[in-house]
Formats: C-alpha cells, sequence, structure tokens
C-alpha cells in the first residue's frame, strides 16, 4: 500500500512539472528535401522545403534558403524531410548523372572489365583500388609487374553510380574510376604497354606505400642464371723505340741513347 501511493506521488509530481514546462522553440529552419530525391536530379524549388530545426547548431553543410540550391545535382539519393548537405550536391552547372560527381580539376576514365578481371566481381562505387600493370621493359627480355597508381577512387561500377544499400558488389563489363589529369594518361599509357590489374584496399587506408618493381627472376630466386664475370683483356703496349748516338770529341768518345725524336728531342752532350 506504501508503494503504490508513493508511486502516485512521484507520477503526480513529473506531470505537475511536465505540464507547466515552457514548449522549445525553433532555433532556426533548414532545408530539407520535400520528396525522395534520386541520384541525378538537379534540384528545383518544389523539390526542397523548409524545416524547423531545435537546435542550437546547424548540421554542417546545411542550407537555409533554397535558392542556394537550386540547379545543383543531386549525389546521394535523399529521402523526404532528410536535410540537404552541401557534400549531398555538385557543383551548379557541372550536369547530372556522373559528370556531377566530378570534382573540379579531376576526370573520369573508364577501364574495360577484362582489364580487371581480378577484383572485377568485387568493385562498387567508393571502393579504392591500386592499379599494377605486368609489361616487358624495352630491351629487357624478362617480365615485370609495377604499380603505377594507388589509392584510385571507383567512380562506377558498369553504370551504377551508387553502392547497393546492402553492399552487395556485382559483375560489370566496365568500371570508371576518379583520377587527376597526369594520372589519367599513366593509366592509358600502362594499358597500352602489358596487362593491367587493379588491386582492392581498404577505404580507410590513405598510405602511399613505397613499391619496387619485381621481376619474374625474383619469384624463382634459385633459377636466376650465374653472375659472369666480365673477362678484360689487356693489350701490351709496344715498347717505344729506342736510339743510340756515338759523339767523338778528340780523343773521347761518348755515346748517348734517347727515344723517338717525335717524343722527345735529341739530347746531345755538353762540350
Amino acid at each position: 500500500m506504501l508503494a503504490a501511493v508513493l508511486a502516485a506521488t512521484i507520477t503526480f509530481f513529473f506531470y505537475r512539472r511536465l505540464g507547466h514546462a515552457p514548449l522549445v522553440k525553433a532555433s532556426s529552419q533548414i532545408l530539407v528535401a520535400a520528396k525522395d530525391l534520386p541520384v541525378g536530379v538537379a534540384l528545383t524549388a518544389s523539390d526542397v522545403m523548409l524545416l524547423d530545426w531545435y537546435s542550437t547548431e546547424l548540421p554542417a553543410g546545411a542550407f537555409t534558403k533554397a535558392d542556394a540550391v537550386v540547379g545543383r545535382p543531386v549525389l546521394y539519393p535523399l529521402a523526404a524531410r532528410q536535410p540537404v548537405l552541401d557534400r549531398d550536391l555538385g557543383v551548379q552547372g557541372a550536369g547530372i548523372g556522373l559528370a556531377g560527381k566530378i570534382p573540379e580539376g579531376m576526370r573520369a576514365i573508364a577501364v574495360r572489365a577484362n582489364e580487371i578481371s581480378g577484383v572485377a566481381g568485387f568493385l562498387y562505387p567508393g571502393s579504392h583500388v591500386d592499379v599494377m600493370v605486368t609489361y616487358t621493359p624495352p630491351g629487357n627480355k624478362m617480365p615485370e609487374t609495377q604499380t603505377v597508381l594507388q589509392n584510385v577512387e571507383v567512380l562506377t561500377a558498369g553504370q551504377t553510380i551508387q553502392p547497393d544499400p546492402q553492399g552487395r558488389p556485382e559483375k560489370v563489363n566496365v568500371v570508371t574510376v576518379l583520377l587527376s589529369p597526369r594520372d589519367s594518361q599513366k593509366l592509358q599509357l600502362a594499358s597500352g604497354q602489358g596487362n593491367i590489374q587493379f588491386v582492392l584496399r581498404s577505404g580507410a587506408d590513405q598510405t602511399q606505400a613505397s613499391v619496387q618493381p619485381i621481376r619474374l627472376d625474383d619469384l624463382f630466386p634459385g633459377n636466376k642464371p650465374p653472375v659472369v664475370a666480365k673477362v678484360v683483356k689487356h693489350t701490351p703496349r709496344e715498347p717505344k723505340p729506342m736510339y743510340s748516338l756515338e759523339v767523338i770529341q778528340g780523343t773521347k768518345k761518348t755515346e748517348e741513347k734517347f727515344e723517338d725524336s717525335k717524343n722527345r728531342g735529341i739530347s746531345t752532350p755538353e762540350r
């Protein structure tokens, strides 16, 4: 009985406190999606609306005016009433679809699936890979494999520009990667030199490893050809011709020897 009275008293106390608590007013309004918005659509004024925001801090990249987002393409799907953030939108005028996902100064280049068969079934938009090429250097009969690019972002897998909601990869014919203009040239040149292979890496791994090329004889060190010492032949120098000169002074006779006069002048004895 005492426990019931105590419980009722506590309930009545909190009821009175909550009943007289002042209502929390919205501190501001932020822009949210008015409906579900797919990737690639360019926003219009009817696609967004203002919604009361009760926190004193706005989400990073939030907007408070519709004019700031009209015309910008959607890079990631937005659900109805989800805040529209700057990271979810492409640059105005950048285009829709894949073009809207290419940052300024970067390029998108496609690679055929037969060149990336090693991990083609495990790639999806947002994956990060290293790019290797196997080729035979000019003037060398020994093939080698070299890592030419590291930490490359995959933009599309086939025609899909968004990863599967369940994180499931799919087999594709073409993969498009995001590169700088110079790295785009590297990939194009590498694809013409030999076989291209993609190596899947963790998206959280941002390190640039120092990787040396691997030659075929590095795989089978026991089969390396023996090192043959180079024999240098020394041609003996021909002795320089020597000349002698007999000098007679009265009853005194002397002999002077000298080399070829082209190298040394003829020496004569002092009188």
